[in-house]
């Protein structure tokens, strides 16, 4: 190493399956060499050899969290996603399914235009509780379906990567992302369903109603059968290997570029900027699927034989364009979902981790 230069460690993502790295610093000549950190813990590096830039957030733990506080974790940052940007989920479904051929097209027919046109509609016409309608499904839906998608992400990630490798390759990374989306959609489908229920109702037919959660669930077993609950699976698990894909691999690869070309360190603003684009990457590429999944799952019994039918009546209906229906809130729904999930959830494992005993 050459004596103009000084070894910095700073930790990186453990997610991305690294640990220490050393940042190049200029210093004055004849500085004593660095010795190697790797595997070092932060606490026993000098100060005088960290880097400057303050850590926003909580520091990554000496010890990574186990895939249990990875679950927990994970379950509990989508909730406080959902809780932030649910309105935006509401106003996306409304813009989804409006215009569907089973619901007449009148003059005094209700028209959502826009994010803000949708929202201030809903609330002049059912009230402001009309945003959060669903919200009960959407919390149970994060719990099952944002732990096993996300918190088990890094643990199959491992499975898939061949003994002695030292970089997790991109087919790796997409094949975890297909393989935990598929189940958590398997585990959570009911949820979603009762979800996109509540959300349309006021574009539903006016005699499905359901005074709860628990009562949308056994009205909708009783009057559709079990497999009404799963109406949808199949263009669900679509859409959340592509969202999968689009939001962890993602996430993955910006926040491992950011870090290994020393752009950034391993903290919130870091977090914010790869989870930023994980969301426009991801709405881009699922948006067609979730249009499709969206309609599929509020139509009533009979009214398309499959999602293809379906998918075939909106190209029929609206052309390509209405592939993209509510594009805008979907972005403004995935970009803030994501950036509120991913930052609560680095922030949620560290906590974990460091609040163990014996690593406080």
């Amino acid at each position: 190493m050459p004596l103009g230069q000084r070894c910095f460690p700073v930790t990186r993502s453990l997610a991305a399956g690294m640990s220490w790295a050393l940042y190049k610093g200029g210093a004055r000549a004849g500085a004593p060499r660095a010795l190697p950190v790797q595997g070092r813990s932060w606490s026993t590096v000098p100060r005088s050899l960290r880097p400057s830039a303050a850590m926003v957030g909580l520091k990554p733990p000496e010890v990574p969290p186990t895939a249990a506080m990875k679950f927990v974790s994970a379950g509990m940052a989508g909730c406080i996603a959902d809780l932030c940007t649910f309105p935006l989920d509401t106003a996306k479904v409304r813009l989804q399914i409006q215009g569907e051929v089973r619901v007449p097209r009148t003059i005094g027919s209700v028209e959502y235009r826009g994010v803000v046109g949708t929202l201030s509609t809903m609330v002049r016409t059912e009230g402001a509780r009309s945003l959060y309608r669903g919200l009960a499904a959407g919390l149970q839906r994060q719990m099952s379906f944002a732990s096993i998608r996300i918190g088990l992400y890094d643990s199959v990630k491992q499975l898939y990567t061949p003994k002695g490798a030292e970089n997790t390759g991109m087919s790796t990374r997409l094949l975890a992302g297909c393989t935990t989306g598929a189940v958590a959609v398997a585990c959570a489908q009911p949820t979603d369903v009762v979800k996109v229920r509540f959300q349309a109702r006021a574009l539903s037919d006016g005699a499905r109603r359901y005074s709860s959660t628990v009562d949308a669930y056994r009205t909708i077993a009783r009057e559709e059968g079990i497999r009404g609950l799963w109406r949808g699976t199949m263009p669900n698990i679509a859409r959340n290997a592509i969202i999968n894909c689009g939001e962890l691999v993602t996430y993955d690869l910006l926040k491992d570029v950011l870090l290994r070309t020393q752009l950034m360190t391993d903290n919130v603003p870091c977090h914010f900027v790869a989870a930023f684009g994980a969301g426009f990457c991801a709405t881009v590429v699922a948006s067609p699927v979730d249009v499709v999944k969206t309609r599929y799952m509020n139509a009533s019994p009979g009214q398309y034989c499959s999602a293809l039918s379906c998918l075939l009546a909106l190209l029929t209906q609206d052309g390509p364009a209405g592939l993209y229906k509510g594009f805008v809130p979907s972005f403004l729904r995935l970009g803030s979902w994501n950036v509120v999930m991913f930052v609560s959830y680095e922030q949620l494992q560290r906590a974990m981790a460091l609040a163990r005993p014996g690593l406080a």
